[in-house]
């Protein structure tokens, strides 16, 4: 058959597309671009866990009641779950510049609010405004490195942003306790306040414009029902707890939960309508993509566990074995770092094999770490604790480069900053329930045991036992979709794809 000119033209044209190498990223500009966002956002997203082993200090310094002293946390992850879906409409509409400049420049004034606050009002206050740069950073991060760096390389780069995602809240409470052994609770953000001014500083003068704009319009009443349902879910979660005495749920965490559900529903569909028109808040047709759906699936479960973990394991330490702050942060600190260290090799590797020979083990260690710490007793010695901590680290590391790569390089372009608000938003959701999940299940199991006789921290420790055995449990089940994770696409089937 002979082709038409038109046909043959297109033709030529897509293999001159698909044999044109991928753009270079190693311009001073770009590694310049990355590098600061890398550096912002691991000092952002410290926060999010820097305060966990510090609420005893600020209740007796501010005079308030523990449920009070949570609203800190609960009110950080509560504007980061209602100012990411955002995110999408922000890249959109504005350069790389403005928005780094909004992100540091909010997280900058919030840190310094929160070092200078005379009360837990003006406190709480800093918390969301620090909250709210954090929100915009990381989505502006993974959005940047996938407009920049070409996909052979991606794998390399995202190594360096699971450093941020996954060691800066593992060593959160590490530097908490060494920080709180030698100065007041002010100073975790005394210390941070100098680097976040560097960042600001360094990004006005290095930081250039390397995306392009449009001028899409947002819509508020998808930002209102974004707010009620992600707001609602992540509020109800971190605030359901226990059930009472009684067995019953308290009352205003389930409306919550139930009112989030609904504007989440409603906002799912009035997405759906308006990305018929390119002018969704949130474009949904980011999980119309097979590997991205699998891998969000995953890092679900596994950021669950991770937040879980979190909060358990040094309430048994800390209750149950009687350690310190400074001793549960030191035996926490291996893992962070095994982390950190890997993640880079781990990227590298993934740009070579794909991700389902790093995510399959990742999740049987993970699996195996739980299930080796739901056995914890009393006589629990601080090796095995500190061996099981860092082989769940080990699958982490495994886990979250192939992950992150996988569902964002999977996306076309025009997709990007939509699939960097779907992840992070849901890294929220995710952290949220897989605490409220386990501190649940914790509590019920613990009830139990000291109705049946047993003493305090022999309660507690088969509450935490039951709770990473649950968790033990679902990370087996990440298994099945980490098996179903396809090998990468050749260069030219993503440029066929996108």
């Amino acid at each position: 058959m002979h082709e038409s000119p038109s046909s043959a033209t297109e033709t030529a044209a897509a293999e001159t597309v698909a044999a044109a190498p991928a753009q270079p990223d190693d311009t001073a500009r770009n590694r310049r671009v990355i590098g600061l966002l890398i550096v912002a956002a691991f000092t952002v997203i410290l926060n999010e866990t820097i305060l966990s082993v510090a609420l005893p200090n600020i209740m007796g310094d501010l005079r308030i009641v523990e449920t009070t002293a949570q609203w800190l946390q609960t009110a950080f992850m509560l504007t980061m779950a209602i100012v990411i879906p955002t995110t999408g409409f922000l890249l959109q509409r504005l350069t790389t510049r403005t928005v780094f400049l909004l992100a540091m420049g909010l997280f900058t004034a919030g840190t310094a609010i929160s070092a200078l606050s005379p009360g837990f009002t003006p406190l709480l206050l800093g918390r969301i405004v620090q909250a709210s740069g954090t929100a915009i950073m990381m989505p502006l991060l993974m959005t940047t490195v996938l407009n920049l760096v070409p996909p052979h390389r991606r794998g390399a780069v995202m190594g360096n942003i699971s450093i941020v995602i996954s060691v800066a809240p593992a060593i959160g409470p590490t530097i908490s306790g060494l920080v709180l052994q030698v100065a007041p609770w002010r100073f975790l953000f005394l210390v941070v306040l100098p680097i976040a001014a560097l960042m600001l500083a360094a990004g006005a003068r290095w930081v250039e414009n390397v995306s392009e704009t449009s001028r899409t319009r947002i819509d508020l009443v998808s930002v209102i029902l974004s707010a009620f349902g992600f707001g609602g879910l992540i509020y109800g979660l971190g605030t359901i707890a226990a059930p009472r005495a009684d067995g019953s749920l308290p009352v205003a965490p389930v409306i919550a939960l139930v009112i989030g559900v609904l504007a989440l529903a409603v906002f799912i569909r009035r997405q759906l309508q308006l990305q018929r028109t390119d002018s969704a808040l949130l474009d949904l047709r980011t999980f119309t993509y097979s590997r991205f759906r699998l891998s969000l699936i995953v890092m679900i479960l596994a950021m669950g566990a991770m937040f879980g973990v979190i909060i358990l394991l040094p309430m048994f330490l800390q209750r149950a074995l009687g350690y310190e702050t400074l001793q549960v942060g030191l035996m926490l600190l291996p893992g962070g770092l095994l982390m950190g260290l890997l993640s880079r090799s781990v990227g590298r590797a993934y740009d070579t094999v794909g991700p389902r020979p790093l995510v399959i083990p990742g999740a049987i260690l993970l699996a195996a770490s739980l299930l080796a710490l739901s056995r914890i007793s009393l006589d629990t010695g601080t090796l095995y604790v500190l061996t099981a901590h860092i082989v769940m680290s080990l699958g982490l590391a495994l886990l979250f480069t192939p992950l992150f790569t996988t569902a964002l390089g999977t996306l076309p372009p025009h997709l990007y900053s939509h699939g960097s608000a779907a992840v992070g938003t849901l890294q929220q959701v995710a952290a949220g329930a897989g605490t409220a999940l386990m501190v649940m299940l914790m509590a019920l199991r613990s009830a139990a045991a000291a109705n049946s006789g047993a003493e305090p921290a022999e309660a507690l420790t088969a509450g935490v036992g039951f709770a990473l055995l649950v968790a033990g449990c679902a990370a087996l089940l990440a298994l099945i979709p980490a098996s179903m994770l396809t090998a990468n696409p050749s260069a030219s089937e993503e440029q066929a794809a996108h």
